[in-house]
């Protein structure tokens, strides 16, 4: 289940980039044939809403069928899914939430805000709404999807004539080629109906701040027999060095800036909502993956590090927001793949395989344990 701003495909791009190849194999070493399926979320809505869009995407794919079911969801998807399996929800008539559940075995969170995030807050301020309007004007105006069109065209002329000085491969070229290549103005093209969605419905702006996550707690109860897992991401705090233009990639100091003022915002803990206080040997483990101090100010640049910790701890993961899904820095079929931000982390194929093989293994041990009390 993807996250905020979250989509299936935009242009050539998978928000889950090569997760269902990785996760499918890590599963079949446990003799799980699954099918894996990306949810087709409202990217900005409330998160009654993604979880209605969830539950007719389990009914759609035959989930009610299903002997076991498992749910992954990063950042925000992590909280859709447990509205959905919240006992006495009433999403839709009939009962198809009770039957999901019934069949439900692991709900794994990834990045995600269990106690909310600031930068939610920020979203909710007059600058992020602000931001949020222009990107509504320009995906139902006439003029404002041309007008994208045309700055799109630009980009691409533009990043193929800086080759010529020595910048090639980088994040540029990769919208260039994945999204901006594939825009055209006609207002059924799939990026505006995407901007059209944020757009008509930014519910969860409010929903993941910490006040807003305060009353989501409150409510929102952990369904019995099911495994919550969570799965915490944490990356270093901006450095100097990449500020520094690199002749090889004028853009890594561009991006890079972008990713201090993510973290600046994400760093401010809310006074009156503290993050959980973790027991030492948490701590201690974190310490043993986790290269940098983690306190109240770490995060991943989204969501707060200690904000995401939620049932039994799965694995902690020295990574950005987005490394996890595969936006990270690297080649594939001799092909390269750029990191959408420089955040630093340091993340690279093997943590991803890492990452994704650990993921799978819960879901093994999930239905393992499912099956004996079945039997029993």
């Amino acid at each position: 289940v993807p996250g905020f701003f979250g989509f299936t495909a935009l242009g050539a791009y998978n928000y889950f980039h090569r997760v269902a190849e990785i996760l499918k194999h890590a599963l079949r070493k446990h003799q799980i044939d699954a099918q894996i399926i990306e949810v087709d979320t409202l990217p900005t809505a409330s998160i009654t809403r993604r979880a209605i869009r969830l539950l007719e995407t389990v009914k759609k794919n035959g989930g009610l069928k299903q002997k076991h079911l498992h749910f992954i969801g990063h950042s925000t998807g992590g909280l859709d899914v447990r509205m959905l399996l919240t006992k006495g929800v009433k999403l839709l008539p009939g009962k198809e939430e009770a039957e999901i559940a019934k069949r439900t075995r692991t709900a794994i969170s990834l990045s995600t805000p269990h106690y909310g995030t600031p930068m939610a807050n920020f979203f909710t301020s007059m600058n992020g709404r602000n931001l949020l309007y222009l990107l509504a004007v320009m995906a139902t105006s006439g003029p404002g999807r041309y007008t994208i069109y045309m700055l799109a065209s630009l980009i691409r002329r533009y990043s193929s004539l800086d080759r010529f000085i020595g910048q090639k491969d980088n994040i540029l070229d990769s919208l260039a080629e994945n999204l901006f290549g594939k825009i055209l103005p006609d207002q059924g093209d799939a990026i505006w109906d995407y901007l059209r969605k944020i757009s008509q419905d930014q519910g969860a702006m409010v929903q993941l701040t910490p006040e807003g996550m305060d009353l989501f707690n409150g409510s929102v109860a952990d369904r019995p027999g099911v495994e919550y897992v969570s799965f915490i991401t944490a990356s270093p705090p901006p450095n100097p060095k990449y500020f520094i233009p690199n002749v090889k990639d004028l853009y890594r100091a561009f991006t890079h800036g972008i990713y201090a003022v993510c973290y600046e915002i994400t760093k401010r803990e809310h006074r009156h909502y503290p993050y959980p206080v973790q027991d030492k040997s948490v701590l201690e483990e974190m310490k043993k993956t986790i290269s940098f101090k983690i306190d109240g100010t770490t995060n991943d640049g989204i969501v707060p590090t200690l904000s995401q910790f939620w049932g039994n701890v799965g694995g902690i993961i020295e990574a950005d927001h987005m490394d996890v899904v595969g936006q990270f820095k690297h080649v594939y079929q001799e092909k390269p793949y750029s990191s959408w931000l420089c955040s630093g982390s340091g993340f690279n194929e093997q943590r991803f395989q890492n990452l994704w093989t650990q993921i799978a293994q819960e879901v093994y041990q999930g239905q393992s344990r499912a099956a004996k009390r079945l039997h029993q």
